[in-house]
């Protein structure tokens, strides 16, 4: 016998989808879901303050927002305190663990687009590669971003590369989605504003065990984060360079690497990009979670000389995360061990959201493999 949800009992039923959700001529935002027997529905939504919706007549639930400004907010219903996205809403945020539903608010007509919204820009390509990790021992797969113009059969052109790394709990296809980092990469190059480069955006896990135990699992269990990281190292630097390389025309010089990730991706990059000067010259981490205690123990290949190596060091975080302060700190140890090191640290607004990494990367980007 099958034991539905409170959220499937409210929900079964039910006519038609509502529109949900709305984008109002004033920029405003009307969230609807059709819930007759739900006792409660509360919003949850980036940018806006937890809300509690009204139920009309016809058993339809509604709330509207304050105007909200240009940008993609992910947001979920509680309906009889379980969470759900909103059923007639087709954009999703997937994730291992927890998928959202996705709101796109775009510039008002006749105002410019977002750095992330599609132009008249040339189009880069995406490519999806599978392959088995040595190192894991399970099947992976990671997606390259070839720029607009990219010619494999160009034996004399080189690209820089870029290898971009997600968060916890997302998956190789994040920064494409939610990141919308092929859109960025295009308006920038279409503009001027970046070099054309190859971005690989790898599955980031050194374990999938890491994920399996879900977000308490993974804490209860010593040790199992440290070697999610750990053992990424030889994942990326031994099995997903050599294949790009391989494939690809991509420079295979130092100064023509980059390494840069969001979250569980920035604690990567720094651990990967400090311990590996001699591969990776640019370095960039956003809103770095899971970062050790011991900075020493965990960058013991980082110090004055290898620093000079790295072209730059870029980092970023939200004063709403959670992780400011440990950001703040990392900061001040890299500055503090490397005196010289050439570093940029952006704190901005909003917390621990891709609201703040796509701006990250659309700043970070430009910055790279410049002479």
């Amino acid at each position: 016998m099958t034991v539905l949800s409170a959220a499937a009992l409210a929900l079964s039923g039910q006519p038609a989808a509502v529109a949900s959700p709305e984008i109002n001529a004033d920029h405003t935002v009307t969230f609807r879901l059709r819930a007759p027997g739900a006792r409660t529905v509360a919003l949850r939504c980036e940018g806006v303050p937890d809300a509690t919706l009204i139920k009309n007549d016809d058993g339809v639930w509604s709330f509207t927002t304050a105007p909200l400004a240009p940008d993609i907010y992910y947001y979920s219903y509680i309906v009889d305190s379980v969470r759900m996205t909103d059923p007639a809403n087709p954009h999703l945020k997937y994730n291992l663990l927890s998928n959202s539903s996705e709101l796109i608010v775009p510039s008002p007509a006749g105002a410019p687009p977002q750095i992330w919204q599609r132009t008249g820009a040339p189009r880069g390509i995406l490519h999806r590669h599978s392959y088995k990790s040595k190192t894991s021992g399970d099947d992976r797969d990671f997606i390259v971003y070839t720029p607009p113009g990219y010619d494999p059969a160009d034996a004399g052109a080189r690209h820089p590369v870029l290898y971009l790394l997600h968060g916890y709990s997302d998956d190789a296809t994040a920064w494409s989605t939610a990141g919308r980092a092929d859109t960025i990469l295009d308006n920038l190059i279409a503009a001027g504003k970046a070099r054309p480069m190859i971005v690989v955006m790898p599955l980031g896990y050194g374990t999938l065990d890491v994920v399996r135990a879900g977000w308490q699992g993974m804490r209860a269990k010593p040790g199992l984060w440290e070697k999610n990281l750990r053992d990424f190292d030889p994942i990326l630097t031994g099995e997903i360079v050599p294949q790009v390389e391989a494939a690809y025309r991509v420079s295979t010089k130092r100064e023509d690497r980059a390494i840069a990730g969001l979250s569980m991706g920035g604690a990567e990059s720094l651990a990967i990009g400090l311990n590996h000067t001699d591969l990776f010259a640019w370095i960039g981490a956003f809103s770095s979670g899971g970062l050790p205690t011991d900075f020493d123990a965990a960058y013991p290949k980082y110090n004055g000389d290898t620093a000079k190596q790295i072209r730059l060091l870029w980092l970023a975080c939200g004063k709403e995360d959670q992780l400011i302060t440990v950001n703040n700190n990392i900061v001040a140890w890299l500055k503090q061990k490397a005196p010289g090191v050439s570093l940029q640290y952006t704190v901005s607004e909003h917390g621990h959201t891709f609201r703040n990494w796509r701006r990250y990367l659309a700043d970070f980007a430009p910055l790279l493999f410049q002479k």
